[in-house]
């Protein structure tokens, strides 16, 4: 079991961070990585050709660890979420009148580009909303997904806990019919690797994508991507000298060659030798993998637990555990409490969190305790009429 781990970041006693889900805070360790990678550009001599590979790989490796890929091979260095969507965009098969099915209120970076997609080759986008009422949501949105892929269906985008309440998606069910339907499959993983366990070999998806900057406790600007089977020999949004083989050899860099390097390293961004990022997205991959994701997942639910109890018998609606992430979940506000009186209110308190629509967005980590999550369901139990 997992202890607080607040020691090892710079965060002030006086505020409680429940907002992960919007913006980690930055670890000690990964903070003096950023810094020494600034200054290593103060004696650029002492930069080496390998210096250019040597981080990117290390992020590689550590990455394909997470997430239970089989080789590293498999991992590209992105700049954004939307970028590794585009690539999928660029190799995704033409089905003229086909469909694309998508979650309700997905976060736009995997929407916009089916949007696209279904406006250029004219399919349609199938968006399947959240159910209207609150009783057995997560098990009935679930099914209404699965209810949604047919025949004509291309690809089907979703995350693992769905960005606004943390409503969680069975990706390896999804997964499994949509395998079956000859339908490509892809996950935003951004608001769930790095705080809860996930395993490719199980899930299968075509790709998955993670931007850096929340539970992967990284910089902004760097995201992660696995790419699967069927984009092995894919093609790139760029055409970067990096990825070629034979790319370490400096001096022969104009003796051009076609061919990739392995697998997804073809997709990496230009530039992806980022000599800030790479060192800080190593080191906190290093401790995530260090914490173990399952013992996150359960660490937020022991120290959340007494609160959440708190505030269903105060009349705040919080999904089943079976259907959302221990580390983000939703609080659905009662009718009579205005949204921005609560978010005003809790600024007030330094309590963090993201309000969204009717719920108040709860993401938290290793860096909390069971009294932020009190001091959260007591402000809020002031606010009931």
């Amino acid at each position: 079991m997992l202890t607080c781990q607040k020691h090892l970041f710079q965060l002030d006693d006086n505020h409680h961070y429940l907002n992960g889900a919007f913006l980690s805070p930055l670890l000690k360790s990964v903070e003096q990585a950023g810094i020494d990678g600034i200054r290593m550009k103060n004696r650029p001599w002492e930069v080496t050709p390998a210096d250019f590979f040597e981080d990117s790989n290390r992020v590689r490796r550590l990455f394909s660890e997470l997430v239970s890929a089989s080789s590293a091979d498999q991992i590209a260095i992105l700049p954004s979420v939307s970028y590794g969507m585009g690539i999928v965009t660029k190799n995704l098969p033409v089905k003229k009148g086909g469909n694309i099915v998508v979650a309700g209120d997905q976060f736009p970076s995997n929407v916009y580009p089916w949007m696209r997609y279904c406006k250029e080759h004219g399919c349609s986008l199938k968006i399947v909303e959240a159910p209207a009422e609150f009783q057995d949501r997560g098990r009935i949105w679930n099914e209404k997904i699965l209810d949604a892929i047919d025949e004509e269906t291309i690809l089907v985008a979703l995350s693992n806990v769905h960005w606004t309440d943390g409503t969680l998606f069975d990706l390896e069910k999804i997964g499994e019919v949509a395998r079956s339907n000859n339908v490509w499959f892809v996950i935003d993983a951004t608001q769930s690797v790095g705080a809860m366990p996930f395993d490719v070999q199980t899930v299968q998806p075509d790709a998955l994508i993670c931007a850096g900057y929340k539970w992967l406790m990284g910089p902004y600007g760097t995201s992660l991507g696995y790419f699967g089977e069927k984009l092995k020999d894919g093609v790139p949004l760029e055409e970067g000298w990096i990825v070629r083989k034979y790319s370490r050899d400096f001096a022969g860099l104009v003796d051009y060659e076609e061919e990739y390097e392995p697998g997804a390293h073809r997709f990496d961004v230009g530039e992806r030798s980022n000599f800030i990022n790479m060192p800080m997205m190593a080191k906190a991959l290093e401790q995530i993998l260090e914490w173990g994701p399952a013992n996150i997942q359960n660490y937020c639910r022991e120290i959340s637990k007494e609160a959440i109890q708190k505030l269903r018998k105060q009349g705040f609606r919080i999904e089943d555990e079976k259907w959302r992430g221990a580390h983000l979940f939703g609080i659905h506000l009662p009718e009579k409490i205005d949204p921005e009186q609560v978010r005003q209110k809790l600024s007030e308190e330094n309590i963090h969190v993201s309000v969204r629509g009717k719920a108040v967005r709860v993401s938290l980590n290793v860096y909390n305790t069971r009294e932020d999550l009190l001091r959260l369901s007591r402000i809020l139990k002031e606010l009931v009429p």
